[in-house]
């Protein structure tokens, strides 16, 4: 079975598959790991077949890849794959030992014995395909199947990590690869919230959240979620389901659009602090220019978010463009070197790193005018001036101040009814 080609779901007639993942905090401890050992073997028990993904213990990369650092400032990302991996392994053998203990029966399996396929971009590589018989016969033969997460094997076979957060995109690669009917995201929340709880005390827990609009979260900012596993659970059409591992509250299910979601302005706020905008002033305003700038850029894999083009005079324009703030001295030293005719070797380049993005999210924008402007006003109210706009079909973002980030966002919660059940949020239009 594979992602593109999977196979019949593996239930017996009235039980279901399903894929559980837990994250790092989940399994943070032995006990915690023994909590989890219950709730797989509470779902077997209730009939169902379980396949289990698992991240390292909390903190425990972390301490890994300060190993590596203690020995270079600059170490290669294929032995720091080596490294990161095997914290998942450890909690694989953890997990499986505690349901043994529990009286179950399971079997871990890491990435290259599921052979979990990527592609060879050490630290963020991405999966290619899926041979899920071992899973498949470790299930059909009464177990639960522990698998990694995080990690996977090249062509050549050379161990390969996803990226932060690449536990999630295990969890739901397999469960397409599986057919799976659900794939339930284990973490410390209670699920998707409308806006960080932390920020606003008020945020609401959303009960259903479009493909679309936790995509959109997932990129601006929101940490539940690994972007790219949204993405393949869109592409598959996985049902996601985001709950906490300390209690058994429904979550939030991240589902195809419904037509009752369109009827929600805006799902939810989120914030990005790490925002750094940089100006090149005066480039000649001719074809080819904006590529010669953003080559250098690309080819150094540094993510360009926000662009905007001034006007032009006399022959002459401003470019502006959002990039990640840990890559703002970088982006600007590899401009001066590749595009110092355009810049005059920097003195035409500035950079502002006290910013961040704040957006709102909803499908229900793609029906009802007027909510940018009241975005807009409801910031107004508050004196907090807008940098650099940026819109999608559900989407919003504007770039501010950091220091205006969270008077941003609870004006914007407020402002929009969030605190509310849906029903009794405020009209835009």
């Amino acid at each position: 079975m594979t992602l593109d080609e999977a196979g019949p779901s593996l239930e017996s007639p009235g039980a279901l598959l399903i894929v559980q993942k837990y994250g790092g905090t989940s399994v943070g401890t032995v006990e915690r790991i023994r909590n989890v050992a219950r709730r797989c073997l509470a779902t077997q028990r209730q009939g169902h077949r379980v396949v289990v993904i698992v991240s390292a213990m909390s903190g425990e990369t972390n301490r890994l890849l300060g190993l590596a650092k203690q020995l270079t400032d600059l170490p290669d990302e294929r032995e720091l794959d080596v490294i990161a991996s095997t914290g998942e392994q450890v909690t694989v053998g953890l997990l499986a030992l505690a349901i043994h203990a529990e009286g179950g029966s399971a079997v871990s399996l890491l990435g290259h014995q599921v052979r979990i396929l990527t592609d060879s971009a050490f630290a963020r590589a991405r999966i290619q395909d899926i041979d899920a018989r071992a899973i498949s016969a470790a299930v059909k033969s009464g177990k639960i199947a522990v698998v990694a997460g995080f990690q996977g094997v090249d062509k050549d076979g050379n161990i390969t990590t996803l990226g932060r957060g690449g536990s999630d995109t295990t969890g739901v690669a397999i469960a397409a690869a599986l057919s799976a009917d659900v794939c339930e995201i284990y973490t410390d929340v209670d699920g998707v919230f409308t806006t960080d709880p932390n920020l606003v005390p008020t945020a609401r827990k959303i009960d259903r959240i479009s493909y679309e609009e936790m995509l959109e979260l997932a990129s601006l900012g929101a940490k539940v979620l690994q972007i790219r596993s949204v993405e393949l659970g869109m592409k598959h059409n996985v049902p996601i389901h985001v709950r906490s591992s300390f209690n058994k509250n429904e979550g939030t299910w991240v589902v195809p659009e419904e037509k009752t979601m369109e009827e929600v302005v805006v799902a939810g706020v989120s914030a990005n602090r790490d925002e750094a905008k940089i100006t090149l002033r005066g480039v000649p305003d001719q074809p080819g220019v904006a590529a010669r700038i953003f080559q250098p850029l690309t080819e150094s894999s540094i993510v360009v978010d926000m662009i905007i083009q001034n006007v032009s005079a006399d022959g002459r324009t401003d470019l502006t463009f959002t990039v990640p703030k840990g890559d703002v001295k970088r982006a600007v030293e590899f401009l001066k070197t590749r595009c110092g005719d355009l810049c005059e070797n920097g003195a035409r380049i500035a950079y502002d790193d006290s910013l961040a993005k704040v957006s709102i999210v909803g499908v229900g924008m793609r029906s009802h005018a007027g909510v940018a402007q009241r975005m807009f006003e409801l910031l107004a109210k508050e004196n907090i001036n807008i940098l650099m706009i940026s819109t999608s079909e559900i989407r919003i973002s504007v770039v501010v101040e950091s220091k205006y980030v969270e008077l941003a966002v609870r004006v914007l919660h407020d402002g929009f009814g969030l605190d509310k059940p849906p029903a009794q949020r405020i009209s835009v239009a």
